[in-house]
């Protein structure tokens, strides 16, 4: 919205920079995180109210965990609030990608609260039909995987570019639709997985959103996209705006998810954030660069499909307990060693994904 305010710089020069996407960036960032922080004290309050004995805790989990009984979830809440506000104040709001973006956040969001509200009231871990949640995330991606197309041009528009090579690019046709789906549920999904510990999934997701809002601005930008040989991809510049968004929101939301966690926060914020950012790489043309940024998420995930199917082929497990957090837990690792080393490892996998950026 403020981004309109650029039109008057020819009468008031201070305006102009609001033509720029960095300024504008580091505005959401702070309006965001002062949103959720300001607030944030009142919706907790609420949630413990509304919600009663909170989110319930695994029975077969670690016995650490008990004592997080009455633990208020929905937390994602907080997040969206503070993210929706700031992109809605300070993005281009005539950019398709950014409306593309929000429809995921705020579809996967509403999927996410209604299974967290039905686990709240029910005090039980099942929630939202595994199969109805699925096909409702892939109506929503399938739609933005659409859109999407619809803002590029030509055969770029369906075609998958492969990380390492300048110019390769395999078209896809409209199948191009449903593999963006794919990704976008995928990372949805894989984020909710990684939930389970105070603050494991939000710095992940933080540094995953620094990475592609970096990712979005290189690639919207002809020069840096010439520079670095990456495929220019026009708009996409708008996204650095929502990614800085979700920085601030998770930074807010991260000083009440500290552990031990004034509140949790929910399929309600991972699988919007998650769809958020899976969204970005769809956007940019990076879909398997998110592979290796977000890789702590593909392992999380891919920890909980080899749980399944060695227990359904062979009857024996793998891991101690799935996600992968629980079975350090299991091993004997306190949370926040957990915690810490997986934030690590996220870190280290982003430099990964970004080096890809030159080493073309």
């Amino acid at each position: 919205m403020l981004s309109y305010l650029a039109a008057l710089a020819a009468d008031v020069q201070a305006f102009n920079v609001f033509r720029y996407i960095t300024f504008r960036t580091g505005g959401a960032l702070i309006t965001s995180f002062i949103t959720v922080f300001l607030f944030g004290p009142a919706i907790i309050a609420n949630l413990r109210v509304r919600q009663g004995r909170g989110q319930p805790i695994r029975a077969d989990g670690p016995q650490t965990h008990f004592k997080k009984a009455g633990t208020p979830t929905m937390g994602g809440l907080m997040i969206l609030a503070g993210l929706l506000a700031s992109t809605l104040l300070w993005a281009d709001l005539s950019n398709l990608y950014v409306w593309t973006v929000l429809l995921v956040t705020v579809g996967f969001g509403a999927i996410g609260f209604y299974d967290d509200y039905l686990k709240v009231t029910k005090q039980s871990h099942l929630g939202f039909s595994g199969k109805a949640r699925l096909a409702i995330e892939f109506a929503i991606a399938l739609a933005a995987g659409v859109l999407i197309i619809l803002a590029q041009t030509g055969s770029f528009a369906t075609s998958l570019s492969i990380p390492f090579f300048k110019q390769l690019l395999i078209d896809l046709g409209w199948f191009y639709a449903a593999f963006a789906a794919v990704v976008i549920v995928g990372a949805g999904n894989a984020v909710n997985l990684t939930d389970g510990l105070d603050g494991l999934a939000i710095m992940p997701i933080m540094i995953a959103a620094a990475a592609f809002g970096l990712i979005a601005y290189l690639a919207g930008n002809t020069n840096f996209s010439n520079y670095l040989q990456i495929h220019y991809v026009a708009g996409t510049g708008e996204l650095s705006v929502i990614c800085g968004a979700l920085i601030g929101a998770g930074l807010g939301f991260l000083w009440f998810n500290a552990p031990p966690a004034a509140i949790f926060m929910g399929d309600t914020g991972s699988l919007a954030l998650g769809g958020l950012v899976g969204t970005v790489a769809v956007a940019t043309k990076h879909e398997l660069v998110l592979a290796v940024i977000g890789g702590l998420f593909v392992i999380e995930a891919l920890s909980v499909i080899i749980q399944v199917a060695s227990f359904k082929l062979t009857g024996k497990r793998v891991f101690l307990m799935a996600p992968i957090h629980h079975h350090f837990e299991k091993l004997g690792w306190t949370e926040s060693q957990v915690v810490v080393r997986f934030w690590i490892i996220a870190l280290l996998l982003a430099f990964v994904g970004l080096s890809t950026l030159k080493l073309r």
